[in-house]
């Protein structure tokens, strides 16, 4: 089995920053691509940016120039740095985790989500 979970998120004004971790835990061999999705009220869940193991990135187009996703292979960590935020950038954050386990079989994980509300 395994486990994401992230921390950070709240509550930012508009231009203001955040920033979100995640960390994985478990039978963990490697990790492959991890990501950062959001979830806003009445919409569909959305890729906000994804990086690979070798540090390859991919943003929505939306939060490109704003948003940095970076990680840590060592310790099965993905960070992403949310900075002038607007108020379309509210959602609820998931990470995501493409994870070969060490019996290995690959799965892909989620987090359990965490909030971001940008508000004046």
């Amino acid at each position: 089995q395994v486990q994401l979970v992230e921390s950070g998120g709240g509550l930012v004004q508009p231009g203001g920053s955040l920033s979100l971790s995640c960390a994985a835990s478990g039978s963990i061999s490697r990790i492959y691509v991890m990501g950062w999705y959001r979830q806003a009220p009445g919409k569909q869940r959305e890729l906000a940016a994804s990086i690979t193991r070798g540090g390859s990135t991919n943003y929505k187009d939306s939060v490109k120039g704003r948003f940095t996703i970076s990680r840590d292979n060592a310790k099965n960590t993905v960070y992403l740095q949310m900075n002038s935020l607007k108020l379309e950038d509210t959602a609820v954050y998931y990470c995501n985790a493409q994870v070969e386990t060490r019996i290995l079989t690959t799965t892909n994980v989620w987090g359990q989500g965490t909030q971001v509300t940008v508000s004046s």
